[in-house]
């Protein structure tokens, strides 16, 4: 059968085939060398090609307002280039994972700007499916692209083909298995091949992998109904009146009352109440109750929404008790919230900065925007609103990570508390990514002579004791790093007192 006779839905299947071969293969070459920076990039570039191609078998994905789904899918694979720590980068990760499912929540039907929790989970839930099994019923079922090669006696081919990249994978490992068993089955298959079989199966299981999962990705953006058969899904919906609300917002705001109360005479007190009432000091007394107060926060706002949705409808009254209750119990959880980062700082301000007290604390302030958000948005009727703008707050919120650059502030605070005289951990300095590198070697001076050896010694290690860095793991910390470590070689290696490796 020619090609033309072919129908348009077996040529957009072939082509997503050829594309997730593609994608895979530009995969194994680029993200196996880790750290991930330059490398993944271009492979989200690659991919976004893809998208761009491929996007107008269902146009509807990037129709409209679709198109500035691209934005956080080009900004977030961009900030690789940019710092270094892993957490920004997990954080990376997680809002292309979010934009991917918006694509797919889109291209089949679904809501982005009004969408709500529940559009939201089930779009990145048929976002996942799709990328651990959307590619099975296209390879191995009844796709419409088989059936137009039929004609040309290509079924026994493909089978064959199939066949062999099913047996393949099985065949190495069996045969890997074999020649680490008997050194004489290794040397007779070695000098056959030449071929190095745990590096040709790190290659094919990188590729298969990246092709697999971004094939079946493609395959329920451009093909998948899903959405569909869910969508029309009413799943039963009790409801509570004024009673209830009263006696659940009401007990709580009595609560969240109290706790203030207390917080306005101890913790706002002084150090001196606090010791005497509780026995701990005043760094102890602010660090055990951060996470607790911060857990709070976060489980107030599931409860506020879960309650709204549980208002009944055309209940004008019950809507209104709500929010008032709803309204003074977020006035409250702001006092809450303020004496939460109270104690972090007060904590900081004995104990110095790290990752594990500065990411808690922008997460509680994205909280604080997502509360004023819900202020305007569920308190005034237009709950629909809400979980678009509380997503942007959130890309919004990894945006300002990047521009405040997590690891050179904890290396700057930390530094200006050694320099004021205070305890400076070196370890957990040198431990740092490669963004605090210049504000380390810069501060080095400023240290005492047994944590200036331990940080110099760490730099030494990290930096110009490891092979050359691969083109493909560039961004530009690293690169910077590089470079002030090299520039001050010299002083680094007299400042580590013998400790480098």
């Amino acid at each position: 059968m020619s090609d033309s006779h072919m129908t348009d839905r077996a040529k957009l299947e072939m082509r997503l085939l050829g594309a997730a071969i593609f994608v895979g293969v530009l995969g194994d070459a680029l993200l196996r060398t880790l750290p991930w920076g330059l490398n993944f990039l271009l492979w989200m570039v690659g991919l976004l090609a893809v998208l761009l191609l491929l996007g107008p078998g269902r146009p509807e994905a990037f129709e409209g307002s679709g198109r500035w789904l691209f934005l956080p899918l080009i900004v977030f694979s961009l900030l690789f280039l940019w710092h270094d720590s892993p957490v920004l980068k997990l954080l990376n990760i997680l809002a292309l994972l979010v934009g991917f499912s918006l694509v797919m929540l889109r291209a089949q039907g679904g809501r982005i700007l009004l969408g709500g929790i529940v559009e939201y989970v089930l779009g990145s839930a048929i976002a996942g499916l799709n990328a651990a099994f959307g590619i099975i019923p296209l390879i191995f079922g009844n796709a419409e692209w088989k059936k137009s090669l039929a004609g040309r006696g290509q079924q026994r081919t493909l089978a064959v083909a199939r066949g062999i990249a099913l047996a393949f994978p099985l065949l190495l490992i069996f045969g890997g298995l074999f020649m680490g068993a008997d050194a004489v089955f290794k040397n007779l298959v070695a000098n056959a091949f030449r071929l190095n079989f745990r590096l040709l199966f790190i290659h094919f299981f990188v590729a298969a992998f990246f092709a697999w999962t971004v094939g079946g990705y493609l395959r329920g953006m451009l093909f998948g109904k899903e959405w569909g058969k869910v969508a029309g899904l009413r799943l039963p919906a009790p409801s509570i009146g004024a009673i209830e609300i009263g006696m659940v917002l009401g007990l709580l705001d009595l609560l969240f009352l109290l706790f203030v109360l207390v917080q306005l005479r101890y913790f706002f007190g002084g150090a001196a109440l606090v010791q005497a009432t509780t026995g701990l000091t005043y760094s102890e007394y602010a660090r055990q109750g951060f996470f607790e107060l911060l857990a709070v926060a976060v489980l107030a706002l599931p409860l506020l929404l879960g309650v709204h949705y549980l208002i009944e409808k055309n209940a004008p009254a019950t809507e209104r008790l709500f929010q008032v209750l709803s309204g003074i119990l977020i006035l409250l959880l702001f006092v809450v919230m303020i004496s939460a980062f109270q104690r972090m700082r007060l904590y900081q301000d004995e104990y110095g900065l790290s990752e594990q007290r500065l990411y808690p604390m922008a997460f509680m302030g994205w909280l604080a925007v997502v509360f004023v958000w819900f202020s305007f948005t569920v308190l005034r009727g237009r709950r629909a609103q809400f979980w678009s703008g509380a997503m942007v707050a959130g890309f919004a919120l990894i945006a300002l990570l990047h521009l405040l650059n997590p690891d050179a502030l904890i290396a700057r605070t930390n530094l200006a508390r050694a320099k004021a005289g205070r305890p400076f951990d070196a370890r957990y300095a040198a431990w740092l990514s490669a963004d605090a590198v210049p504000a380390l070697a810069e501060g080095l001076p400023d240290l005492s002579a047994p944590d200036r050896c331990k940080v110099a010694a760490g730099l030494v290690n990290h930096w110009l004791l490891e092979e050359g860095p691969d083109w493909r793991a560039w961004n530009r910390s690293r690169a910077q790093a590089l470079q002030v470590i090299r520039e001050n070689e010299a002083r680094l290696r007299a400042m580590a007192c013998g400790q480098q490796k």
